[in-house]
């Protein structure tokens, strides 16, 4: 069964929120009470939290379709429904957000990070709220906003000061073993380890992480062996640590050709030039281990290189190891920047900023309206009602949508789409709807709608006559 997972993707769908109530005051002796309906409640959030108790998606795994609640709706009387619950779902510590296409949207590191992956939808305005002077009594009131729902690709990356690297049965997870309180599968055939093992180690006053990253072999960053779905867990790491063997059964390998393969999959996967690196000699206890091992490392070390001879067996040079780890991470970690505290920026909109463009796609033949307010006020509009389409006219208007149409040049009947192209409103411009309560009719209408449009109906008869089935069996009728 599997106990680990790294990588996983995540449906996550915020709450809806509540449409608002069209009600109005009813009272003994009071016939004219007024407008008394109360706004929906918030949708829920979906929000992402770094909990280091959690070491795995083995969670997402099994359940990758998350949902908050949705805003309950508003009520007569000035009820407002119900806020949507916020569902936190937590992560472990280095969890890499991306979207669909690889994009990162958030990197999670540290103690109670937190993003959100899914923005709860606004609740809809009651009646009560969009009352005014001129609108004394609406007979409508506001629908509330879907909440945000899309797919996330959540990515483990272990965050570990040190990592082991190595071929199988370098001796990796026998070493971790014994520098930390770490347990380890030990086995003695390839691929034993089949995910990242974490321990803590203490060397002195230092306290540091070490992780073990199975499954490197040739061809590793191709995506031969396992090595590709570990090879992220050693970007956080700030010293990297090739454990060669020096006792293996296979004849055609030695140590510094081991140690040459793993660092050539090392350069493939890129980023990891600037990490400082160690070798550390393992399974000296066998006689051919230390005549071996006495053998590379002066070519080892002409090249550079940091050599250790350890066992993890015997439990030989451990200390050595452990203090000279505890050394660099230490000149790492006081290498880093001093993390300040998140400053918090405000960026005020332009005062001339309309915050919408209009754009005519030719293609399709209708002008595009795209902006955040057009986009939020069409999807809070119930369009069964008269009146509310003419309150979103209004809103429309004043906010200079109608003058930015004739300045692209459009005309009375041309098609105006107020959204993304795959999930638009499209309705026939009429630019002759100027605000004004004077010209509502009854509770729920609007007269301004009534109004014919002569554009508009000569494109339905050409489209109703381009599709006319009974033109089509008059025209082929071979009879």
């Amino acid at each position: 069964m599997t106990t680990f997972v790294d990588r996983v993707e995540l449906h996550v769908a915020a709450g809806n929120g509540g449409h608002g109530c069209a009600s109005v005051h009813r009272e003994k002796f009071k016939p004219l009470g007024g407008p008394d309906g109360g706004n929906g409640g918030r949708g829920g959030d979906v929000t992402l939290v770094v909990d280091q108790s959690v070491t795995t998606l083995l969670e997402y795994h099994h359940s990758p379709h998350r949902k908050a609640t949705n805003g309950q709706p508003g009520a007569g009387d000035n009820r407002s429904g119900k806020d949507g619950q916020d569902l936190v779902l937590t992560v472990p510590d280095g969890t890499v957000v991306l979207d669909k296409k690889g994009n990162v949207l958030a990197d999670l590191v540290g103690q109670g990070t937190t993003f959100v992956a899914g923005q709860g939808g606004r609740g809809g305005l009651g009646n009560a709220a969009l009352s005014s002077a001129r609108r004394k009594a609406p007979g409508f009131a506001l629908l509330g906003e879907p909440g945000e729902a899309r797919d996330i690709v959540l990515e483990l990356k272990t965050v570990a000061d040190v990592a082991l690297v190595g071929y199988p049965s370098a001796g990796k997870s026998s070493l971790i073993s014994v520098l930390s309180a770490a347990k380890p599968k030990i086995a003695d055939y390839p691929f034993t380890t089949l995910v990242p093992n974490l321990g803590v180690v203490t060397a002195g006053s230092t306290v540091y992480t070490i992780a073990d990253v199975p499954g490197l072999i040739p061809g590793a960053s191709q995506g031969r062996g396992l090595g590709l779905e570990f090879l992220r867990h050693v970007e956080r790491c700030s010293v990297l640590v090739h454990v060669l063997d020096t006792a293996t059964l296979e004849s055609e390998r030695d140590p510094v050709t081991d140690l040459d393969v793993i660092e050539e999959e090392l350069k493939q996967y890129g980023g990891l030039e600037d990490r400082p690196r160690i070798v550390v000699l393992n399974k000296i206890d066998i006689p051919d281990g230390q005549d071996l091992a006495d053998m590379i490392r002066p070519d080892l070390e002409e090249r550079g290189y940091q050599v250790f001879e350890v066992s993890a067996v015997a439990r030989t040079g451990l200390k050595e190891l452990s203090y000279a780890l505890a050394g660099i991470v230490a000149e790492a970690r006081a290498a880093k920047p001093v993390e300040e505290a998140t400053r918090i920026v405000i960026r005020p909109k332009a005062v001339d900023d309309a915050g919408f463009t209009v754009i005519y796609d030719e293609q399709e033949e209708v002008y595009r309206v795209r902006g955040e307010k057009p986009e939020r006020w069409v999807r809070q509009t119930d369009f069964n009602n008269d009146e509310a389409v003419g309150y979103l006219a209004d809103r429309l208007n004043r906010l200079g949508v109608e003058d930015a149409l004739m300045k692209a040049g459009a005309r009375a009947g041309d098609g105006v789409a107020i959204g993304s192209e795959d999930n638009a409103v499209v309705f026939d411009w009429e630019p002759t709807m100027m605000a004004g309560a004077e010209m509502l009719g009854r509770r729920g209408e609007d007269h301004r709608l009534e109004a014919p449009r002569p554009a508009a109906q000569r494109r339905r008869d050409r489209e109703a006559e381009r599709f006319d089935p009974q033109r089509e069996y008059d025209e082929f009728d071979p009879f």
